[in-house]
């Protein structure tokens, strides 16, 4: 049997900041891709998901939580996950 050290902690204590988002409202397929999406089409859907979040107040919170848990998917803060990836690459490496 397994035996635990300590509970998880949650993923995020405060979502207030997703009320005042610039995507509130807006259609998620804005931000994430459909299966097997590839070059054009993501870039330009990636594209209009970037513009929304570069005028959102509430950007860097938006950021800030998707490196927190390490989202797989979509376009989080202005960034996509291999965007995303690089940024918790430079943090590890420093």
């Amino acid at each position: 049997m397994a035996s635990i050290a300590r509970l998880p902690m949650p993923l995020q204590d405060v979502w207030e900041w997703q009320y005042d988002a610039a995507c509130k409202g807006i259609d998620p397929e804005t931000f994430f891709s459909p299966d097997a999406e590839r070059g054009p089409r993501r870039r330009n859907r990636e594209a209009s998901a970037k513009a929304l979040c570069a005028v959102c107040p509430v950007v860097q919170q938006c950021l800030d939580h998707a490196l927190a848990v390490r989202e797989p998917y979509g376009v989080w803060g202005g960034l996509n996950i291999n965007e995303r990836e690089n940024v918790l690459q430079h943090q590890r490496t420093g």
